[in-house]
């Protein structure tokens, strides 16, 4: 505790706003995660990780920027973290699951705009997130006007770059889009005085498709019935795979999945029920945002599948390693990306469509349509998915939240409800 103690100073970190921050979060994670009956052995990686939440790896990006290679942060699922393992470089997901310095948060942003948001930029301002002060480069998106406005505030305290993402997915922003991707190895070049080679492209393409195939083999056994895996559990996996080592994770993935087949054989299931099954869509769930999870397991049901960017938003989708050229493995990866299926798109008949999909892969008895308070774009096409699985014959409750907990009462009550129709 001593040297992390001492690195989280040299890197600028506020020591007395992040003790308070570490007392709070171990007695959360026990009530959540290891209060849980019948977890996988396997999960025990998982804990351990989130334990040493900004231990272990915040030193190893400390090391490897200390043996000159660069960490770059990121905030969404559109960036191509091949393209930053191919410059030599850490590509970590960035603090924003909890309200953090609300009254600093205020000098910048109003109070209608949405959490995720107003977290971000807390946890950069309270000085209490090494993963921020350990990057070189952060790299945002223009998902939302929110973010847009966002990142021109952080520009002002650390090196941004913004990657525009178009709202359609037509010829000419397919085109667009391709020029957003070249635009950042461009950068990253730049910051790493390291000209990418199709050679280290191909390897990093690789590595992050491994890392997916893993999540996708866990995704694959979640359609268990009984369920040999919490949605809470494979959220957490979900959560820390946007930070972890890339190589690593996949491994420690596998051999969870190794222990959740011998699971399915033997009939043994975790200790969540098994009916309703939920399907989970809307908005993302930062560490440590596991509010709406806990609710939902903790009355009498199981999150099967979650519909978001920590879900299987994030490793649906393979790049093509057949591309033989550099231009053609760019070409493959802003491809892949593109097909990501938030809601800022219109039209976007892809995501419902995928909705309708997993709720049918998965045999969920409901949807539960998860916002965030003032994210316009999951709200409003929150209407055309609720349309979508009317027709399907499918309940879907809608829920807006934020990150305290003074709607817990009212939330519990309202998917209680839920549930009492399903099995009625």
């Amino acid at each position: 505790m001593d040297d992390n103690r001492r690195m989280w100073a040299d890197l600028g970190i506020d020591l007395e706003a992040h003790d308070g921050l570490l007392e709070v979060l171990p007695p959360l994670f026990q009530d959540v995660y290891l209060s849980q009956k019948g977890r996988p052995s396997r999960m025990a990686y998982f804990d351990n990780v989130f334990a040493e939440i900004h231990g272990l790896r915040v030193r190893e990006l400390v090391n490897h920027r200390k043996a000159g290679g660069v960490v770059v942060g990121t905030f969404c699922t559109y960036v191509p973290e091949e393209l930053i393992i191919a410059a030599g470089g850490i590509a970590v997901g960035l603090c924003g699951g909890a309200e953090i310095a609300p009254e600093e948060v205020g000098r910048y942003l109003p109070q209608n705009i949405c959490p995720l948001i107003r977290s971000s930029l807390g946890f950069k301002l309270a000085k209490v997130c090494p993963y921020y002060e350990s990057c070189d480069l952060l790299v945002g998106e223009t998902t939302c006007d929110g973010k847009k406005k966002f990142f021109e505030i952080l520009g002002e305290l650390q090196p941004v770059h913004v990657m525009e993402l178009p709202q359609r997915k037509g010829p000419r922003d397919v085109d667009m889009w391709r020029g957003e991707v070249g635009d950042l190895l461009t950068r990253l070049e730049e910051l790493t005085g390291r000209k990418v080679e199709r050679q280290a492209l191909a390897g990093a393409v690789k590595v992050v498709n491994t890392k997916r195939k893993a999540l996708l083999r866990l995704a694959e056994l979640r359609k268990s019935d009984p369920p040999v895996i919490s949605g809470l559990d494979a959220l957490l996996v979900n959560q820390i795979a946007f930070y972890d080592d890339p190589r690593r994770l996949a491994v420690k993935v596998n051999e969870l999945c190794d222990e959740l087949e011998k699971r399915v054989d033997s009939g043994k299931s975790a200790g969540v029920s098994a009916r309703p099954r939920v399907l989970v869509s809307g908005c993302p769930m930062a560490i440590p945002n596991w509010k709406l999870y806990g609710i939902i397991e903790t009355s009498g049901a199981v999150v099967a599948m979650d519909e978001l960017c920590t879900g299987i938003r994030y490793f649906r989708n393979l790049v093509d390693e057949e591309p033989d050229d550099l231009d053609g493995m760019l070409d493959a990866i802003a491809t892949r990306y593109l097909k990501t299926d938030c809601a800022v798109f219109t039209p976007n008949e892809e995501r419902v469509r995928n909705v309708l999909g997993l709720a049918k892969d998965y045999d969920v008895d409901a949807v539960i349509y998860h916002t965030l308070q003032f994210c316009d774009p999951y709200s409003v096409e929150g209407f055309k998915v609720e349309r979508a699985l009317e027709e399907a014959g499918l309940p879907m409750l809608y829920l807006e939240t934020d990150y305290g907990t003074g709607d817990v009462g009212q939330l519990k009550t309202r998917v209680e409800a839920l549930f009492e129709m399903v099995v009625a």
